[in-house]
């Protein structure tokens, strides 16, 4: 099991100016951000630049321009310092064939520096962890894909980091498999005080693990902060359904200073400032012939962040 930590209020990780191109393709263009220490979610659709940039992190990938710090080390110039201190769980599995889970996560915990007695002792401890003592001496291969999940999550704990990179770890999870895989994050950065970046294209679940966001898209920085803060704006939140074009109307709302933006179940979110309330909706959706099916209020989310980080609202 990881041990408790003690807090620390300096940024944990630091890019400056980093470009990272892949031919013509800018995966990061002039990134310049700070991730504090806690748990920190990366967001973003797919192919912002999330991966790209932990990858940079760990120096499997050399930016074209700029400088990057973890624990105030240079990752140019001391890449084994940081990646001892980092456990990095992968996107795609990376997992040996042939080897059952308890020996593949001590071997990973020998490649980390420990010593074949402790990192054997402490494959049994993280496997327990993460829920896979019962399974710990079956081949990987015959794993459930979020078995697998899990077992990337256990190699990446084995040597007690001080960092954890979490590339999409809800990948290939049931929703029960899922929601166990939150706890873990959140029981990670919460009780034990591990410093974490948790790169994902699922808003919940960064919204449920992470106290702060760094929102990428098109390979630069949208939008950054605490959770909390960035979600909390004067005003009050809608959610509305009307019949007809709801495109339009969202435009009408715009013009009139009513940030909007549409979702995946029919319902636009309407974000009100203060002072005017449901019934300006309501004049708006009178004056163009709108009819309102459905408005109540609601609370602002993550999602609402996103959608105006994006420039989408």
């Amino acid at each position: 099991m990881p041990e408790v930590r003690a807090a620390t209020t300096e940024p944990i990780v630091r890019l400056t100016s980093v470009s990272v191109q892949y031919g013509k393709q800018w995966a990061l263009r002039d990134v310049g951000v700070e991730f504090p220490p806690g748990a920190v979610g990366l967001l973003g659709p797919n192919g912002a630049g999330k991966s790209t940039m932990l990858k940079a992190l760990l120096a499997f990938v050399k930016p074209d321009q700029g400088r990057m710090h973890v624990f105030g080390f240079d990752v140019a110039r001391s890449p084994l310092e940081i990646r001892a201190r980092i456990g990095y769980m992968p996107e795609s599995d990376a997992h040996i064939p042939g080897m059952n889970a308890v020996s593949f996560v001590a071997y990973c915990g020998q490649l980390a520096g420990l010593p074949a007695v402790d990192a054997m002792q402490r494959a049994h401890e993280v496997l327990y962890y993460v829920g896979l003592g019962e399974a710990r001496y079956r081949n990987i291969e015959t794993y459930s894909s979020g078995m697998k999940q899990r077992i990337k999550l256990a190699q990446a704990l084995v040597h007690d980091p001080d960092l954890l990179f979490l590339d999409e770890p809800t990948n290939g999870m049931d929703p029960k498999g899922r929601e166990d895989m939150l706890e873990l994050v959140r029981d990670l950065a919460h009780n034990k005080g591990v410093n974490l970046i948790l790169s994902s294209h699922l808003l919940p679940d960064v919204e449920y693990t992470c106290d702060h966001v760094v929102v990428l898209n098109r390979g630069t920085v949208a939008t950054a902060g605490p959770i909390e803060t960035l979600k909390g704006r004067r005003g009050q939140v809608y959610e509305l359904r009307i019949k007809g074009e709801r495109a339009e109307f969202v435009e009408v709302l715009r013009q009139e200073g009513i940030d909007c933006h549409l979702t995946d179940e029919d319902v636009m979110r309407a974000f009100v400032p203060d002072g005017r309330g449901a019934q300006a909706l309501f004049e708006l959706a009178s004056r163009h012939r709108v009819q309102v099916r459905h408005l109540k209020p609601s609370v602002p989310t993550l999602e609402d962040v996103f959608a105006r980080a994006l420039g989408e609202e």
